[in-house]
């Protein structure tokens, strides 16, 4: 454990700054917005670090995983088979349902559904670690998750909104920030186990990386809201319509998926697992997808999913306190 002394006093830990880290993360929101609002020049030069940033939190995160175990991990038939019940037929017919209650319009609905279609696969593994469930567990299935979702989306804007939206879909934007945010960070924090594996030093390298994943994800707040949230105010009219289905989604995707985990018969930091794949979206890896649809589309679609963005950022703060208090509490 590293700790930062003055005057032969312990001043702050590591496991000090992760029990604060919600207060972290609440200023970062406020900083981002007050940013990207107060001198929108900034807000858009920020943008084209939001994936630098995520790439560098990820690999923070992925440096303390024991990657030996993840044979292991794969091999739980029943967290996988929940997992993509979870995200693959209950949040569809949750999405459907909800969009059937609050109506919009096709540019509004592919953004919506783009969003909320597809699981996240980046840092909802850390808000996962975050929330006392099993991270090892979501990073084995981010492979899986990413297949699958690549694979279906098309199929689900077929049937959701009807072919023209299934056409327009470029899966590049796609692959490129699978392989930029997770392959590229995955690979790194390997090469750094097996690079300090055994070597004098090797495990303070190891404790040093363990520092970086709340300021990283703070600063990852900040650059997100700060380079999106300009979008969010000039189609403020559009967004207000689709504001009820992203907090409906947030509010009831934890308790519904908390059904599907008692029906797998899932232990705790398995069941937290799904709850938070279930609640947390592809919005910072969709948005590229939207930014590539053709440009009547384009401009409302990637304004409605960073607002699920900023939605879901400001619900995932909520989230690492209320799932393992409330939703499904240690047994």
């Amino acid at each position: 454990m590293l700790i930062l002394r003055g005057r032969g006093r312990r001043l702050f830990t590591r496991e000090t700054m992760e029990k604060q880290q919600t207060w972290f993360y609440v200023v970062a929101l406020f900083v981002g917005a007050a940013i990207g609002l107060g001198t929108p020049e900034w807000g858009s030069a920020l943008h084209y670090t939001v994936s630098p940033v995520l790439a560098i939190l990820l690999y923070s995160m992925f440096a303390q995983i024991p990657f030996l175990l993840l044979k292991e991990s794969l091999s739980n038939l029943r967290f996988i088979g929940a997992l993509l019940v979870a995200n693959f037929i209950v949040v569809p017919v949750v999405v459907w349902l909800l969009t059937l209650a609050f109506p919009q319009p096709p540019a509004v609905l592919i953004g919506v559904y783009l969003v909320l279609l597809t699981p996240c696969i980046d840092y909802v593994i850390v808000f996962t670690q975050l929330g006392r469930g099993n991270e090892k567990l979501m990073l084995a299935a981010t492979p899986i998750l990413f297949v699958i979702q690549m694979v279906l989306l098309p199929v689900y804007l077929w049937l959701f909104i009807g072919k023209e939206a299934a056409q327009v879909m470029q899966v590049g934007p796609f692959v490129e920030a699978f392989l930029f945010l997770i392959v590229i960070p995955l690979l790194l924090a390997i090469l750094t186990q097996v690079v300090t594996k055994g070597k004098a030093g090797g495990e303070r390298v190891i404790n040093a990386t363990a520092w970086l994943p709340v300021p990283m994800m703070a600063l990852a707040l900040i650059v997100v809201v700060a380079s999106q949230v300009g979008k969010v105010y000039n189609d403020f009219a559009v967004i207000v319509d689709v504001l009820p289905i992203y907090i409906i989604f947030l509010v009831a995707m934890p308790f519904i998926s908390r059904i599907v985990v008692a029906l797998f018969r899932l232990n705790t930091g398995e069941g937290r697992a799904v709850i938070f794949s279930a609640g947390t979206r592809n919005s910072l890896v969709v948005l590229p997808l939207a930014l590539a649809l053709p440009q009547e589309w384009a401009t409302i679609a990637a304004a409605v999913i960073v607002t699920q963005t900023i939605v879901e950022l400001a619900g995932e703060l909520i989230y690492i306190r209320i799932v393992p208090a409330v939703i499904l509490r240690d047994r």
